[in-house]
């Protein structure tokens, strides 16, 4: 007895005293970023909820619509997918709101409720955890936001064939214009060139602006780009800021993501990854987003609570 009692206790202090990984430790601070967040995931369900009860409902009129649409050509048969494109539409803009919103309290919330004196007692780095947060809007976020995006086509998919074949009508011409397989490929490629990487700036500086600001990080994220902006029309009678940020925002980005110029979802539209990669843009936008989090390392570092 006496042995295996001492036995035990050297295993259960070799346990203690075994160190954690780097990504054991990474994996728990997304984690916890994910238990304190819960809008991150909330957020997408619910509106792809709402908007599928919508969906349920419009689906009233869709034997009629099929059946115009059969007299059609393959092209014009496509206008049946326009709620699904606009499923795509709105998962993308909930994307942008949920990772600017959770980008500026991040780091703010935490020296806000004064928490960050409980996990700088932890074993883990400034590093490690401004990183943590950045993976949300830049992984976590863009594969829940596909997840629930192709959940709801699919759903939605189930629903419109089950009515279309209540109606005596065939539903396999819904599932060959819709090109869902197509649809999630280009949905998945432009969440990840055009809201992930291209849009990484953005993120990064709403995580520096919440690591610095004392109060009201919402208005100091956006009153110096807009401050800057109107100084340059002043001064100079220029717009080249304002210019750069609508490009980064939303502009001729697509030009260099999609070679056509319709919706990113369109099963028509062509990737065009290797002109994405050898876009200046992209790899400026990179350097930049690296050097923001930088900084709001060091400023997770100097910076107490509120």
């Amino acid at each position: 007895m006496t042995t295996n009692a001492i036995d035990n206790s050297v295993l259960h202090q070799a346990a203690e005293s075994a160190p954690i990984s780097l990504w054991r430790r990474f994996y728990w601070n997304v984690r916890r970023e994910l238990w304190e967040n819960r809008l991150i995931y909330l957020a997408p369900l619910g509106v792809a909820a709402v908007f599928f009860a919508g969906f349920a409902v419009s689906t009233i009129h869709l034997p009629q619509m099929m059946r115009a649409a059969m007299k059609l050509g393959a092209m014009e048969r496509h206008g049946i997918a326009t709620p699904y494109d606009i499923t795509a539409g709105l998962m993308m803009l909930v994307m942008m709101i949920v990772g600017t919103f959770y980008c500026l309290d991040a780091l703010y919330g935490e020296r806000r409720d004064r928490s960050i004196l409980f996990w700088k007692s932890l074993p883990v780095s400034d590093t490690m955890t401004v990183l943590s947060k950045a993976c949300i809007p830049f992984v976590v976020l863009p594969l829940l936001v596909f997840a629930v995006a192709v959940a709801t086509d699919f759903l939605m998919l189930l629903l419109s064939s089950a009515v279309v074949a209540g109606s005596g009508q065939s539903a396999g011409a819904l599932w060959h214009a819709l090109s869902l397989p197509r649809v999630c490929e280009l949905l998945l490629y432009h969440l990840i060139t055009g809201h992930v990487l291209w849009h990484a700036p953005f993120y990064a500086w709403f995580l520096l602006v919440g690591a610095w600001a004392r109060r009201a990080p919402f208005v100091w994220a956006f009153l110096p780009p807009s401050a800057l902006c109107f100084l340059e029309k002043i001064a100079f009678n220029t717009t080249y800021f304002l210019d750069m940020l609508k490009y980064r925002l939303m502009g001729n980005s697509m030009d260099v993501v999609m070679a056509h110029g319709a919706f990113p979802t369109d099963p028509m539209t062509e990737m065009t990854p290797l002109r994405y990669l050898a876009s200046p843009g992209l790899w400026t936008g990179i350097f930049f987003t690296a050097a923001l989090l930088m900084v709001a390392v060091r400023l997770r570092r100097v910076r107490g609570p509120i």
